[in-house]
């Protein structure tokens, strides 16, 4: 399982560190769908390799607020998202933040949950926005989503063993592919500013 972020938040590139943010609901999502056995926090993020999962963003330039990034940043992004996703051949995407997917991958008509097409070999789910700024879902609401996802890419009991394992996905020797980005100085604090990854 890959989870992909839209960019990372200021706090997220000074620290190196996917949805740092302290308000961000990713990872308390994470735990409570079933995903980690506990509570992880981003400064632990690497452990994630261990249960299975990757992280990534779409875009790699750090904005103090999502909108800050142009269309075309994140349709190059989903074109290195793809090839990403050819390379380390996970099972699934989940995408976070339904947006930004239809930006950058042209689907205007996308919504959250399944997705009727394949990315790179992928199965492709679209999660809502972890970040603290997304009202419109609650912290129960997301987590029930995260678990809606953790279940569907469960393989069936009655699934034959040879269908399961005949193109194992290679697992990324870092869950943190891009290179850290120069440290900005400490974030400012935004009255009102967009979701993003973290």
């Amino acid at each position: 399982m890959l989870f992909c972020g839209i960019n990372p938040g200021l706090m997220s590139a000074w620290r190196g560190q996917h949805f740092a943010r302290p308000g961000n609901r990713f990872w308390p999502a994470l735990h409570a769908s079933g995903f980690t056995p506990r509570r992880l926090l981003p400064a632990e993020q690497e452990q994630v390799l261990a249960l299975g999962l990757g992280l990534t963003n779409v875009a790699g330039r750090a904005t103090a607020r999502a909108d800050e990034l142009a269309a075309e940043e994140l349709v190059a992004g989903g074109r290195l998202l793809a090839a990403k996703v050819e390379e380390y051949r996970p099972r699934w995407l989940a995408v976070l933040g339904v947006t930004a997917f239809r930006t950058a991958f042209g689907d205007r008509a996308a919504q959250v949950g399944p997705q009727p097409d394949t990315l790179g070999g992928a199965r492709v789910w679209v999660l809502p926005s972890p970040s603290g700024l997304n009202a419109h879902w609650s912290p129960t609401a997301l987590a029930a989503e995260f678990a809606r996802l953790r279940e569907a890419s469960e393989p069936s009991p009655e699934t034959p063993r040879a269908a399961r394992t005949s193109q194992p996905a290679r697992t990324p020797r870092r869950s943190v592919p891009e290179p850290r980005q120069p440290s900005p100085p400490e974030p400012p604090r935004q009255s009102a500013p967009a979701a993003h990854s973290g």
